[in-house]
Parts: C-alpha cells; structure tokens; sequence
C-alpha cells in the first residue's frame, strides 16, 4: 500500500512522514536564488508583481484607446501622437522611445500589413483594407508593461483575416500551457503545431521575452520549435508575441531605418501579444484589461 502524508515515516523515527521525510519544495527566495544563478531569470516577488501589474494595466488602457482611433484616414504618426498624449495623462514612459542602436525615433510600433514588426509611425494614411499590429510598451514607477494587437481596417482580404486569426488563436493556445513545471520549448511547440496546421509560418528571428524590471530579461520565449527546457515557475513573467505570416517565415529588415522588418516575400503578417505572470496554480494575463 502507498505511503500517505500521515502514515508512520518508513525512516522508524516515529514521526508521520508528512513530518519527517516528505519531498520538500523549495522555499520562494530559495527558488528565486537558483532561477537567478542558474538562467539569469528573476521571479518576482509580490510587490514587484503588483508595480508590473499596474504598469501592465496602464498598457493595456493605452492600446485599447489606439486600436479605437486607427481608422481609414488616420496617419500612424497620429496614432504615435496620441500615444503621446495618453502616455502623458497616464504618467508613463514610452518604453520603446530612444530604445536601441539606432535609437527607436517613435512612441509605439505601428507594422502595417507586409511588416513583421517593429515598423515606424509615418504620415501614410490607413486605407480600407489595410490591417496593422499597434505594440505598446509602458514604463510606470520603473517597472514594464508590454502588449500588442491587430486591427482590421474596413474590409480585409481572406488571406490577411486567417493569419490575423491565427496570430491570435495561436496566442491562445500559447497562453493555455503556462503553469508551473511546464517547459519553456511547450509554447513553441503548441504555436508552430497550429500555425503549421493551417498553412502559416512562425517568424524565428524575433522571440517573446521576460519583461518587468527591465524591458527585456531572460528567458528568451521562442514562438517556434525550440529545445529550451527551463521549467516555468512562479513569479516568471515574459511576454508571448508570435508573429505568424501567411507566406515564408523570413523577415527582412530594412536597409535605410534599421528597424522595419518585413515578410521576405511580401505576404501578409500578424501578431498579439500579452504579458503573462506564471501563479501558484497557473497564469494571470497581466496585459488583459478588466473592461475586455
């Protein structure tokens, strides 16, 4: 018959097993200590958790307001401009702004339609058809918040729908493998298994990324088929962000602004993203507002 946690310990100290030589967890800051030694990554601790939350809402509340605004008609350089404005009122930092060599010349990522991510706001208008990802990154009291989505501009074609689709059901599933003890390479796996299913790539130049205290930390979070066997534990928090294309995997990146990437075939890409904090039990999506 198994041993039970109230049972005689099988030592013969005469102590219950529960009391004597039951397997043990690590304690948080034990388990904290060996994630920092041995992957570079810091689990947060319940105040840093509640000042990224607040950064994450923060984030959340400016990118809803611009995927409201962006409208056939409207620049990306008025997006940014609001952005501006909203980051102001929030008593936040854009995060992206000065990031980076060259340093990043705006507020927000606008990639529209061809562009895989990381693409400037300019004086191009939306027009019917178009559809782009609006990346926000927050700094509020020093600590992160990182979010992104798409939106579909009027009618768009067939192609553009089901990637955008998939960017986001792909995100989904993502999501759904985060809790304790699950590896790192499971989120790859569970993206490129579905995109792979309905006839997309997974971008594999530019992966998901441990964010809070800093605007990138480790661990690298790959959106592809990836051996990364770091096990998820409480306190890690990183975003999940695939960048799912309808043709070839491959992104270009642009010779003249060092920073726009685009599909090496000119088909259509597409993207979301939240940042995601591993719990006791499971995951808090940090980056959905309570009003969605």
């Amino acid at each position: 018959m198994l041993i039970t946690r109230n049972d005689p310990c099988w030592c013969g100290s005469g102590q219950k097993w529960k009391k004597c030589h039951y397997p043990r967890l690590p304690s948080a800051s034990s388990l904290a200590k060996l994630y920092l030694d041995d992957y570079g990554i810091i689990l947060k601790n319940p105040e840093q958790i509640d000042k990224i939350r607040t950064a994450c809402l923060v984030t959340a509340q400016i990118l809803d307001a611009l995927c409201h605004h962006a409208k056939a008609g409207v620049t990306t350089l008025e997006l940014d401009e609001l952005s501006r404005k909203l980051h102001k009122e929030a008593g936040a930092i854009p995060a992206p702004l000065g990031y980076g060599q060259p340093p990043f010349p705006k507020t927000i990522c606008t990639s529209l339609n061809e562009v895989i991510c990381h693409g400037i706001p300019d004086k191009r208008p939306l027009e019917e058809g178009d559809f782009l990802n609006i990346d926000v990154s927050c700094i509020v009291e020093g600590y992160f918040g990182d979010s992104s989505r798409m939106v579909a501009i009027g009618r768009i074609s067939e192609e553009k729908k089901q990637v955008m689709e998939v960017s986001k059901e792909c995100l989904k599933r993502a999501i759904s493998v985060c809790k304790p003890d699950r590896l790192v390479k499971e989120i790859g796996k569970v993206i490129e298994d579905y995109a792979r299913s309905q006839g997309c790539s997974v971008v594999n130049q530019y992966v998901g990324h441990g964010t809070g205290i800093s605007f990138h930390e480790p661990p690298e979070i790959p959106h592809h088929y990836n051996d990364i066997e770091i096990p998820l534990a409480p306190g890690m928090i990183f975003t999940i962000e695939p960048m799912i294309n309808a043709g070839l995997r491959e992104g270009v990146i642009d010779p003249k602004d060092h920073w726009t990437v685009r599909t090496i075939d000119g088909k259509p890409s597409a993207q979301w993203e939240h940042t995601i904090l591993i719990t006791e039990t499971g995951h808090e999506i940090l980056t959905q507002p309570p009003f969605s």
